[in-house]
């Protein structure tokens, strides 16, 4: 369930992804996004032991035919939820620190993919863009 923290965050993300949208090199946009929270769906077949771990993050990867596998992150459970109205279980995870552990290869990074305000990043672009010490 989202709290007001979690809205007041997605606030914040929501704000940086549309500032970014006008002008890709906002620094202070990105820097705001980068110490923003995200909501990452917990893909259905991991167990809710390994999902209730706090050291790890099972990433959901979705395929699109034709194209590179995208890792979707929303700000909101209303962004999740209009995305993919099936997820009934996510982690709340600070976006730079994610970013910092984001694995190798071609694996993109979709924040609000379905909303107005979405960014989608290549694995280069996270680790370079979003990736903060202390993220």
């Amino acid at each position: 369930m989202e709290t007001p923290a979690h809205r007041e965050a997605g606030s914040t993300a929501r704000r940086a992804l549309t500032a970014l949208a006008e002008n890709t090199q906002d620094m202070v946009a990105l820097d705001a996004l980068a110490h923003s929270d995200v909501l990452v769906p917990v893909p259905d077949d991991v167990p809710e032991e390994s999902a209730a771990d706090l050291t790890t993050v099972a990433l959901p990867v979705l395929e699109y035919q034709g194209g590179e596998p995208v890792v979707p992150v929303f700000t909101s459970e209303p962004e999740m939820a209009h995305l993919l109205p099936f997820v009934s279980r996510y982690r709340l995870v600070p976006l730079g620190a994610l970013a910092a552990q984001w694995p190798d290869g071609e694996l993109s990074l979709a924040i609000d993919g379905a909303a107005d305000h979405a960014l989608t990043l290549t694995s280069e672009g996270v680790r370079t863009l979003l990736a903060r010490p202390g993220g």
